[in-house]
């Protein structure tokens, strides 16, 4: 073959695309940036929205710290409206008489059946207004019964029970012990 043959058998080259030119340079189509400008507006909605919930995460934790402030606060005023505070020696004698794995469990039993009797309780509501008298032992309390494990309550314990007027009776740990 001859060379006009050769080159009439030869493609001629089509020019190539301005994308095809500007990928061997590292450049970016047109197309591309179109993409990369959604794709960078879709990460900056995704920051925000990261930033909104950082945000709302930051208020709720502010809010449970003025909650937490604001059980202190009536903590503390119940204790200061005292309507009532009386001192007993509660016998836990009886809790003995069950079998070993029993005895804490009915201890703490007796504990609020003796306060009930003693503070006269009111369980069920007179009056339409009224709520019933609550009995809240505190963790001291508990932490002292359970302290020698469900197997060896103490004898009996020393507590200060104290009503408020709300009728919610507490029951401490006497001063002392």
């Amino acid at each position: 073959m001859s060379e006009t043959e050769k080159i009439g058998t030869e493609e001629p080259k089509e020019k190539e695309t301005t994308e095809e030119l500007q990928e061997e340079k590292g450049e970016e189509s047109p197309n591309e940036e179109v993409e990369t400008e959604e794709e960078i507006e879709e990460a900056e909605e995704k920051a925000e929205e990261l930033g909104e919930k950082e945000a709302v995460e930051e208020v709720a934790e502010e809010e449970e710290v003025e909650e937490e402030e604001a059980k202190k606060e009536k903590k503390e005023k119940a204790e200061e409206e005292i309507v009532e505070e009386r001192i007993y020696t509660i016998p836990l004698s009886r809790a003995w008489i069950q079998p070993p794995k029993k005895r804490t469990p009915r201890a703490i039993r007796i504990v609020r059946s003796f306060i009930q009797k003693h503070m006269k309780i009111k369980t069920e509501v007179e009056e339409e207004g009224e709520e019933p008298e609550k009995l809240v032992l505190s963790n001291e309390v508990n932490q002292k019964i359970w302290s020698r494990g469900i197997k060896e309550p103490p004898r009996n314990i020393r507590v200060r029970a104290v009503k408020d007027k709300e009728g919610v009776i507490t029951v401490y740990l006497a001063e002392g012990d």
